[in-house]
């Protein structure tokens, strides 16, 4: 198993980060990825990564920080990005929900990264809400000379999926599959198996049985546990495909068997 979307770095883990990931390797996740949201983080996740066996990193900057994004910035970003443990640029994307930076600096601070993408030739994290249509005209502008991506927490329908594998990327869900009556979950079942990775969002989005609770990277075992269940195929076979998804987007292993 791996979780393709952590944040260990938050306060929540200040005072078990070490044991979270013991935890989860012990649960059967191989690889974690931390994901980055501005510059402090994304130093935080490579060090982490660096410390820790199967924990990797992507760096960027959220767009809640977007206006924080200025040339300086971006190169310490890129230079972040040439560590062989960072493995994405991310999350980076729009977010028209919150508005916590301008929607135009917002667009400017995405495009900038996306380029830092093209150049450093590593795929790409997106946190998209409220701004889908925004967000994938953006990124087709980009798509053929980037090396893939993922739409984070996907909160689309199968549709708006087909969008995004149109533009050669995943979709990617967590913990909300486990919650009842959700839409995410319909959009699983719906979507091709082949073109799916799973997370947790940890410290947020706990799946059942733990909702409501601090999530954790060793919780993914529920979301790949919920998704073999929508898909109605065996638990092995789904976190075998899914794994490889995930291993192939973000070069994890250099060579594939099976």
């Amino acid at each position: 198993m791996i979780d393709s979307h952590c944040h260990l770095d938050f306060k929540q883990f200040e005072q078990n980060r070490s044991e979270a990931i013991e935890n989860a390797h012990a649960a059967g996740v191989e690889s974690i990825i931390n994901i980055g949201t501005d510059l402090e983080s994304s130093k935080f996740s490579v060090n982490l990564a660096r410390a820790n066996a199967g924990v990797y990193a992507a760096v960027g900057v959220h767009p809640h920080d977007a206006s924080t994004v200025t040339d300086t910035l971006l190169a310490q970003i890129g230079e972040l990005a040439s560590d062989p443990k960072v493995v994405a640029i991310g999350e980076i994307g729009l977010d028209y929900y919150r508005d916590r930076s301008p929607r135009d600096i917002q667009r400017k601070a995405f495009r900038a990264q996306l380029n830092l993408a093209v150049e450093s030739q590593l795929p790409i994290v997106i946190h998209t809400r409220e701004s889908f249509d925004d967000t994938v005209e953006i990124v087709r502008e980009y798509a053929s000379s980037l090396r893939g991506g993922v739409f984070h927490c996907f909160p689309g329908d199968a549709a708006q999926a087909e969008a995004v594998f149109d533009l050669g990327f995943h979709v990617s869900f967590g913990g909300i599959i486990t919650f009842p009556k959700a839409n995410m979950a319909r959009t699983a079942s719906q979507v091709p198996i082949d073109k799916i990775i799973l997370e947790t969002d940890a410290p947020f989005l706990t799946p059942v049985p733990h909702r409501g609770k601090t999530n954790y990277p060793e919780y993914v075992k529920h979301v790949y546990r919920k998704l073999a269940e929508l898909k109605e195929m065996p638990a092995a076979e789904v976190e075998k495909r899914v794994d490889r998804n995930c291993q192939k987007l973000f070069g994890l292993v250099d060579t594939f068997g099976g």
